[in-house]
């Protein structure tokens, strides 16, 4: 006996939005397309307030300069503005969006929230101001031979139960010097929160073999290993190098610690560094 098979256009609009609300941003957009009802149901307020982290109106909204809900049509128009236009927090020195795909939290630390070694010494480093970033000022590297950048964010600050995967944001003032021969060491690692950069310094780490030299921010003209990480450019016009990856449970008391270094060659110049990023690992 053949069984009745349910309607889903004939539910209540509550139901179909409860049911729509545990696919995801692309299912809902993709759902919206089959009729006018469950586009109804698939665009409305109820979906889209599921698919925004929760303490987004707080966190992340109530900062001054800030997005605010008033601005928006619907919560459909707020997620879709969060994921194509960061919002700056922690005084600029970051800035918060949401992954299209997933909902989940994305950040990018600026290079001014970042350890970069000789970052405050103007022979080194300058800090300069670009249309095309995010931030009021990036870091353009004049010239050293010791090259360390590290970062760090509070796992609590990401999504639970999400593989996250750290990228330096960067490009060259022209043709860079140093950093096409000569490969970085890129590492990403949860450490216990408030970690001091001091224990182990960059030396200990290197000496320690937990870093390998296989990130050439430059692409290399001379043929290199398989295992060799080259540089992507990104859809701003900026290169971006993958640092690491790290599963954030949720429950944890810790921090990633983002690294990209060169300690052992001559000089190097013309990077500009725009920051960190960290967003989810897509499938």
């Amino acid at each position: 006996m053949l069984q009745p098979q349910l309607d889903f256009q004939a539910l209540p609009e509550g139901c179909i939005a409860t049911v729509i609300s545990l696919t995801s941003p692309p299912d809902a957009c993709r759902l919206s397309l089959l009729s006018k009802v469950i586009r109804s149901a698939a665009e409305s307020d109820a979906v889209w307030d599921k698919f925004i982290p929760p303490e987004t109106q707080i966190t992340i909204l109530s900062h001054p300069n800030s997005l605010s809900s008033p601005n928006f049509k619907s919560k459909k128009d707020l997620f879709m503005t969060l994921c194509d236009n960061p919002v700056l927090i922690n005084e600029g020195t970051m800035s918060f969006s949401l992954d299209k795909w997933s909902g989940k939290k994305c950040y990018m630390i600026a290079s001014k929230g970042l350890r970069i070694a000789w970052g405050d010494t103007p022979w080194y480093w300058e800090w300069i101001s670009l249309p095309d970033s995010r931030f009021e000022e990036v870091a353009e590297l004049r010239g050293v031979g010791w090259f360390e950048i590290r970062g760090r964010i509070a796992t609590r600050m990401l999504s639970p139960s999400t593989l996250y995967k750290a990228y330096l944001v960067y490009k060259f003032n022209g043709r860079p010097h140093g950093f096409e021969d000569h490969p970085t060491a890129v590492a990403v690692s949860a450490r216990s929160y408030g970690f001091d950069y001091e224990s182990p310094n960059l030396s200990e780490i290197v000496e320690g073999g937990d870093l390998k030299y296989t990130a050439f921010l430059a692409r290399p003209e001379r043929e290199v290993s398989e295992e060799a990480r080259l540089p992507d450019e990104r859809a701003d016009g900026w290169l971006e190098m993958e640092l690491g990856e790290s599963l954030c449970e949720g429950d944890e008391d810790a921090e990633l610690e983002m690294i990209c270094c060169e300690i052992n060659s001559s000089g190097k110049d013309g990077i500009i560094v725009q920051g960190i990023e960290v967003r989810p690992k897509r499938n």
